[in-house]
C-alpha cells in the first residue's frame, strides 16, 4: 500500500503543522504504507520523509529536474525519481499511489489535491482522497467547496467522497481500506 502525501516546502507559520507531517509520516511507517511525496528534504515535505526513515519505512520521492536545487532533493530515500516537469511529477505520484492526502500547504499541494480530484471527477481513478484539516488550515477551502456545490458547479457526491478528518488515524484507516 502506498499513500501520496501532498504537502509544502515550507513549515507555515505554526509548529503544529510540521509535528502533524512527523505524525503521519510515522504512523505510515508503522502501518506498512510506503509514502510517495514530491521529494524534497525542506519544508513539511522533508519533516515527513524524515519521520517515516526514521520509524523505518519506505519513501518514495518525486521531483522535478527543475526543483531538485530549490527545493533540495532528499537524498536519503528508498528510491527518488527525478522527473522533466511538474506535470510528470504529479502523473508519476498518482500512478505510484494507492489513495492521497493533503497536509497543509501552499499552491503546490492545492495544485496536487485539485488535479487529482480533477482526475477522479473525470473518471482517470477512483482511488480515495482526504484532507487532513489541522488546527482548521482548510476550513476556508472546504466552505468554497460547499459553495460551489451549492452553486451548482460540484456535485455533491464529488465533495463527498473527499474525506476530510482533524484524526490522522481516521484518515489513513480510509485510505488504506
Amino acid at each position: 500500500m502506498r499513500i501520496c502525501v501532498f504537502c509544502g516546502s515550507a513549515t507555515g507559520t505554526k509548529p503544529l503543522y510540521a509535528a502533524a507531517a512527523a505524525d503521519l509520516g510515522k504512523l505510515l511507517a508503522k502501518r506498512g504504507i510506503t509514502l510517495v511525496y514530491g521529494g524534497a528534504s525542506v519544508g513539511t515535505m522533508g519533516v515527513i520523509a524524515d519521520a517515516a526513515l526514521e520509524a523505518g519505512g519506505e519513501v518514495i520521492g518525486v521531483i522535478p529536474t527543475s526543483m531538485t536545487d530549490r527545493e533540495l532533493a532528499h537524498q536519503g530515500l528508498s528510491e527518488l525519481h527525478v522527473v522533466g516537469s511538474m506535470h510528470e511529477r504529479k502523473a508519476m505520484m498518482a500512478e505510484l499511489a494507492d489513495g492521497f492526502l493533503a497536509l497543509p500547504g501552499g499552491a503546490g499541494t492545492l495544485d496536487e489535491l485539485f488535479e487529482i480530484w480533477t482526475w477522479f471527477q473525470i473518471g482517470v481513478h477512483t482511488k480515495p482522497i482526504g484532507i487532513a484539516n489541522i488546527d482548521g488550515f482548510y476550513d476556508p477551502l472546504i466552505q468554497m467547496v460547499d459553495h460551489m456545490v451549492a452553486e451548482g458547479f460540484i456535485r455533491a457526491h464529488y465533495r463527498d467522497f473527499i474525506t476530510i478528518d482533524t484524526d490522522l488515524e481516521k484518515l489513513v484507516s480510509v485510505l488504506a481500506g
